[in-house]
């Protein structure tokens, strides 16, 4: 996971996250871009998201908030209106306007509406509460709604964010590209911030990259060396002759996300039956030359 942090607030909460994302080196562990503290002014209000972290498969806005006191049992937490642990309120660290799920209810939908207005298209963005209790405390959260777009989880280790994250983006399809990470970086005004294309293709990113996007930021040397890189890779590369309009891996091309069987089953089919024309054919003006030709 590559993390990248703007003006550290240094809350318990905060510095937990930070702590947990920089841990996140395994093969197991969440791959892709985490910027923490970035925000977004979106429609006369400002957002300011604890954390945001792109997959190659989802974007996720982390509200994280920490317990004032010890809690044991279980923490009910309604769609609107305060929590409650059997009917005492549920007070944070620093709380802000409304509770953790109502900001993240607001921060989730003005980055969406955001995205699709600047050009990305309407993209799935998932919203996350994490509740950090103090050491020892061990609250349970019971979810008082279903909605699979917000969930609120315990942080009494990194392990029910980690397995949040994974699970959000096994059930995702690749949609975020290496140029639409660097696309949204700049939008949000955090281009100092953003990886060099060798780095965000390392988690997994994919896409044409377009080094121009780095042009101006601490990246821009890294983005020239790749462009490089690529330009003496097609040098070096053998030509391959352009495969025909009617062929079958032009008509029904692989997709670079996915495999798609029935678009499997029709290559191979189109293959077969092209073949027994090609066969048939020779099998004809060789018959017509044994007939007709001169004895």
């Amino acid at each position: 996971m590559l993390v990248r942090i703007q003006n550290a607030a240094g809350s318990l909460a905060e510095r937990t996250l930070i702590t947990w994302l920089r841990t996140w080196k395994g093969p197991g562990s969440p791959h892709g871009v985490a910027t923490v503290n970035c925000s977004l002014f979106h429609e006369d209000r400002l957002h300011q998201f604890d954390a945001v972290i792109w997959t190659p498969t989802t974007c996720v806005v982390i509200e994280a908030v920490a317990l004032v006191q010890r809690l044991d049992g279980e923490i009910e937490v309604p769609w609107n209106g305060p929590w409650r642990v059997r009917g005492q309120l549920v007070t944070f660290e620093g709380e802000g306007r409304g509770t953790p799920l109502e900001r993240s209810h607001e921060h989730t939908h003005a980055l969406q509406n955001w995205l699709a207005e600047s050009g990305l298209g309407q993209r799935v963005v998932h919203g996350v509460v994490v509740v950090i209790p103090p050491a020892g405390s061990h609250p349970d959260i019971r979810q008082l709604w279903t909605d699979p777009g917000f969930q609120v989880i315990p942080g009494d280790g990194p392990k029910p964010l980690v397995q949040t994250l994974n699970s959000l983006s096994a059930t995702g399809r690749a949609e975020w590209t290496v140029n639409e990470i660097a696309l949204t970086f700049r939008g949000l005004s955090i281009l100092p911030h953003l990886p060099s294309p060798q780095d965000l293709i390392g988690e997994g990113f994919r896409g044409r990259v377009d080094t121009t996007l780095w042009y101006g930021g601490p990246q821009q040397a890294q983005a020239e060396s790749y462009a490089e890189e690529q330009a003496q890779q097609r040098v070096r590369a053998p030509v391959i002759a352009a495969m025909p309009w009617y062929s079958p891996w032009s008509l029904y091309p692989r997709e670079e996300d996915r495999i798609d069987p029935h678009r499997v089953v029709l290559r191979v089919l189109l293959a077969i039956g092209m073949l027994v024309a090609i066969v048939w054919a020779v099998w004809f003006v060789i018959a017509a030359a044994w007939t007709y030709g001169p004895l």
